[in-house]
């Protein structure tokens, strides 16, 4: 009986032993199974366009297909609260771009907080934007444009991607500096605001270079002018709108990379080193070089590189939004 007593001891001890270095195990083989993307707006926008090409190298260096989500509605924010309410384990990550930080001034009843409800795992890429019309819009330069606008701004259509997405507040900006209050018209997501443009049934679109490049080259709509204050290696015979006379006009749209907060360190360090590589890797650099988008610098690829940026864009942002008086229910 002794002997048995005994044997029945350190079985228990050895149970107990499993038991409490499972967590630890269930970590190192982060991870078992696919990884969900989630992606805020359309398939077919830009944001969806990066979120594909970080999909597959991640993936490679994850060991797990990465699948893309696109989870849209509400300028972004049912993705990000569903990220934010996510477990915590890494398997469940959110890409968004500036909207992270423009949300909590937009929304009167923000069903997160940007600043503790998430960890970060860092920058992606930054991506400068277009002024877009139709095809057969009348105005075939920036000047005529513009003179264009002040003489039928009734008559004008603006298309966006939804209140408070970075289509709008392009568009915003741009109607500001020029005096034109144009019909505005929301779209969930740019990938509908585009396939109208391109269909004729809306006038102008400002819209992400990692959608526009490709259709710019092939003559389907017409361009008026970036809006980096340098132009675009990609587009060098399309001039700035600051160079064109909107002194100071910049809008670039930046990227970041999060997941639910209380992830595990380790996981969080193993999702880091995937964005990293997938940053570095030569296709996505060329992919990237030809639609103007540039790659984040890898110090900006850290939690603390994210962390610290979205905190800057959400104070520069949130006086810019309550001058305008811009709000979503």
């Amino acid at each position: 009986m002794k002997i048995q007593h005994k044997w029945m001891q350190a079985a228990a001890v050895a149970a107990l032993a499993v038991f409490v270095m499972a967590p630890a195990t269930s970590q190192t083989a982060y991870p078992d199974k696919p990884v969900t993307l989630v992606v805020p707006f359309a398939a077919g926008g830009p944001t969806d366009l990066v979120a594909r090409m970080m999909a597959m190298p991640m993936g490679k260096s994850l060991g797990q297909t990465v699948l893309v989500e696109n989870t849209v509605g509400a300028g972004g924010t049912i993705a990000a609260n569903k990220v934010a309410r996510s477990t915590p384990n890494g398997y469940t990550l959110l890409i968004h771009h500036m909207g992270m930080a423009t949300a909590p001034a937009l929304y009167k009843k923000l069903s997160f907080d940007p600043m503790k409800d998430f960890d970060y795992i860092g920058q992606v890429v930054d991506v400068p934007m277009t002024l877009l019309a139709r095809k057969d819009f009348p105005a075939n330069n920036y000047k005529e444009l513009e003179s264009y606008l002040k003489a039928n701004k009734d008559k004008v259509s603006l298309a966006n991607a939804g209140l408070g997405a970075v289509s709008h507040l392009c568009g915003l900006l741009f109607m500001s500096q020029i005096g034109v209050e144009l019909n505005t018209i929301p779209y969930k997501g740019t990938g509908p605001a585009m396939n109208d443009l391109l269909g004729g049934q809306v006038d102008l679109l400002c819209d992400q270079t990692t959608q526009t490049v490709p259709i710019i080259k092939d003559g389907r709509v017409k361009v008026y002018g970036v809006t980096s204050l340098k132009r675009l290696n990609a587009l060098p015979n399309v001039p700035t709108l600051d160079e064109q006379g909107l002194k100071g006009f910049e809008v670039k749209v930046w990227h970041g990379m999060y997941t639910a907060r209380g992830t595990p360190a380790p996981v969080l360090e193993k999702i880091n080193a995937a964005l990293r590589a997938a940053l570095q890797d030569p296709n996505v650099a060329l992919r990237m070089a030809e639609l103007s988008s540039d790659i984040a610098p890898m110090d900006k690829v850290t939690p603390a590189g994210l962390k610290n940026f979205l905190e800057s864009e959400i104070a520069k942002w949130g006086p810019v939004i309550k001058k305008a008086g811009i709000y979503a229910d």
